[in-house]
């Protein structure tokens, strides 16, 4: 937590996209954390005597309050209801949708931290995208930080394998998929910038995720109760503000400069992992902690700065 709060007060005056970014990462995490206690066996669950939920219900549940809150928010600022650029709103649509449910599958069946290695493997696609689909620049010395970061992410998820943790091929190459297709949702966002509000590009999510997840549950649902409607109402909402706080991100600087600030929550799920999960983690997680943060440091300084030298 300090590491976010420190990041918040150094980068705020560089870039607003830093800042949305990070605390889009936070409110994910929030969401990672309650879909990871109602869809496994843990202490959590069973102390609060919770059910046990698959991941499309968590997936719908999300997709139902999002929907409701951008529903009312683009009718509310008047904005066309379908948006404008309808074929890459359908786009992020329908990556959005695989990338989520292949992540709330992994989350229900691999620990914390190794699921969320898998996802935050999103920004190496997505910066690829960036050069390819949105002609953006990026510098030489951005692509050694970014090897770097992929670096401390192997050395975290290599340091758990040998661990504690067994390793599941199946489900490492669906987490493998969910980032790809993450990163097809943000190129989507930033192609969208010129076109659409934030707002509309997020409600094509549950309004594509809906109508596929109500038919998925019809075969497996599992009645809520009690405690278990808020933790349902929490993912939607935290959900809806990651994804506003994110969406606006990618709309305020360069994709090259925004998502590498996303590992960020790699750290975040092996603290949550070791606190309240009990993931054992290794020794060397030291060494890939600051192999990422030195990488997201690096990756924004020498951008800001070489982009700032060229204009004088």
């Amino acid at each position: 937590m300090f590491t976010t709060f420190f990041f918040i007060r150094y980068f705020c005056h560089l870039k607003k996209g830093i800042l949305y970014i990070v605390l889009s990462g936070l409110a994910f995490m929030l969401v990672n954390i309650m879909v990871k206690i109602l869809g496994t066996d843990n202490w959590i669950r069973e102390s609060l005597d919770l059910q046990k939920y698959h991941a499309p219900q968590l997936v719908l549940a999300r997709s139902i309050v999002s929907f409701i809150l951008s529903a009312y928010m683009v009718k509310k600022a008047k904005l066309p209801f379908f948006g404008n650029n309808k074929k890459w709103l359908l786009i992020r649509g329908f990556a959005g949708v695989i990338a989520l449910s292949l992540f709330f599958f992994t989350l229900n069946t691999l620990p914390l931290a190794l699921a969320s290695i898998l996802q935050y493997l999103s920004p190496i696609f997505t910066v690829i995208f960036a050069v390819l689909v949105l002609k953006e620049r990026v510098f030489k010395l951005q692509w050694l930080f970014i090897f770097v970061a992929f670096m401390g992410i192997v050395i975290l998820g290599y340091s758990n394998l040998v661990g504690h943790l067994n390793f599941d091929m199946t489900w490492f190459t669906l987490g493998l998929v969910s980032a790809f297709f993450s990163a097809i949702a943000y190129v989507a966002i930033v192609k969208l910038k010129p076109t659409d509000k934030p707002i509309t590009i997020v409600l094509y999510f549950p309004m594509i995720a809906t109508p596929i997840m109500f038919v998925w549950c019809m075969f497996d649902y599992v009645w809520p109760r009690g405690l278990e409607w808020l933790f349902l109402l929490g993912v939607g909402i935290f959900t809806q503000i990651a994804q506003l706080f994110m969406t606006r991100a990618l709309h305020q600087s360069d994709t090259s400069v925004i998502v590498p600030f996303q590992y960020l929550g790699a750290i975040y799920a092996f603290l949550i992992g070791l606190f309240m999960f009990d993931e054992k983690l290794s020794f060397i997680l030291d060494l890939a902690l600051a192999l990422i943060v030195l990488s997201i440091l690096g990756n924004a300084l020498v951008r800001h700065f070489l982009l700032k030298k060229e204009r004088t």
